[in-house]
């Protein structure tokens, strides 16, 4: 079932605020913050036609709506075709280019780490051929105001515990591919997405760089650094 141009608006909106700010978004923010052309009683009606439609839920008793996964998915999909991630996401690559390359190892945990701190989630590196994986990040993404609920925390420790145990049978090339909520192939991941993609390090070591955190991320920005470095990687 399709959207208006509208309610695309008004859906982007949302998630931009829901992303910022971790609370669910109200129809009277969005009429005290935005203009969208139309009465406030006709935006509420659009914003209960994208929760009729399953883009948009009310959480619990709020008088506020977040995204569903199928809202997310069609947020990241369009940002996905309009090639945005195209940018130059040059993030402390050049101390990376300047070290000693030939060290694949000291190369890929120096990648992981820059990664992780432009993300602020948690960014994971392996190799291979070694069959190591690097794991940076955890101060930043214990902060995110999901993780308050200890649940979250065990059920990302597991999602972590399965991607550790599966990552080498992912079938993935260097495109970017993200996974939201539901559609990780993991059990108790429901709260969370991944972004990855293959990469050839130097020496032309094969490898994976992945960022995982809350379905709450700051897409466009996550899936533009790593896609950013995927290309980058290909030029050493």
């Amino acid at each position: 079932m399709g959207i208006t141009d509208r309610q695309e608006s008004i859906l982007d909106t949302v998630i931009g605020e829901y992303i910022n700010t971790a609370q669910p978004v109200s129809s009277l923010l969005l009429e005290n913050k935005y203009d969208f052309g139309i009465c406030p009683a006709s935006l509420r009606i659009e914003m209960y036609k994208l929760t009729e439609k399953g883009y948009l839920c009310q959480p619990h008793t709020s008088a506020g709506r977040a995204p569903t996964d199928k809202g997310y998915r069609f947020f990241v999909d369009k940002l996905l075709k309009k090639g945005f991630f195209e940018k130059d996401y040059n993030f402390k690559t050049e101390n990376l280019i300047r070290e000693e390359i030939k060290d694949t190892v000291k190369f890929i945990q120096s990648l992981t780490k820059s990664l992780a701190e432009f993300s602020s989630n948690l960014a994971l590196g392996y190799l291979f051929n070694e069959k190591i994986l690097w794991k940076e990040g955890w101060e930043d993404i214990l902060q995110e105001p999901e993780f308050k609920e200890t649940k979250l925390i065990s059920n990302f420790a597991n999602l972590l515990k399965s991607f550790e145990e599966e990552i080498s049978d992912f079938e993935i090339n260097s495109e970017v591919r993200v996974y939201i909520g539901k559609e990780n192939p993991f059990p108790k991941a429901k709260d969370f997405s991944i972004i990855i993609s293959k990469c050839h390090f130097p020496n032309r070591e094969e490898g994976i760089l992945a960022i995982l955190g809350p379905k709450r991320m700051t897409y466009e920005k996550n899936i533009g650094s790593l896609n950013y470095l995927t290309k980058l990687l290909e030029e050493l």
